[in-house]
């Protein structure tokens, strides 16, 4: 399950991962992201507020997943990984080879100061 927020007025996507990732989860995230950028061009910014990684559902859930990284990564200038896990905290350094977007770790208390980060 994918909870996501859109801060029009900030240009910022918050997602929280809370269980097993679908195919319904990137659906709604895809319908919501591309109204936004439709109008506005692009997003600042995308925050990922995580515990830990909580996987997919199927392999339909991970292709999904690919697929909006792949057509958004280009439309979102940063990315904020908020997260005391120590697995998705080396997220930036690997999703640096693969995508556009400006990607920094924040520990997990950090909300505040990674949405601060991305509207700078």
């Amino acid at each position: 399950m994918l909870k996501h927020e859109l801060l029009s007025d900030k240009g910022v996507l918050i997602v929280r991962p809370e269980g097993p990732l679908s195919v319904t989860d990137f659906s709604a995230l895809t319908t919501d992201t591309d109204a936004y950028i439709a109008a506005h061009g692009a997003l600042k910014g995308l925050m990922i507020c995580a515990k830990a990684f909580p996987g997919w559902g199927n392999v339909d859930a991970a292709i999904s997943h690919f697929k909006f990284v792949r057509d958004h990564h280009r439309l979102i200038a940063k990315v904020a990984v908020v997260t005391d896990s120590e697995v998705l905290s080396l997220l930036p350094v690997f999703a640096s080879h693969f995508v556009k977007a400006n990607v920094k770790h924040f520990k997990g208390d950090e909300e505040a100061k990674a949405l601060a980060w991305i509207a700078t």
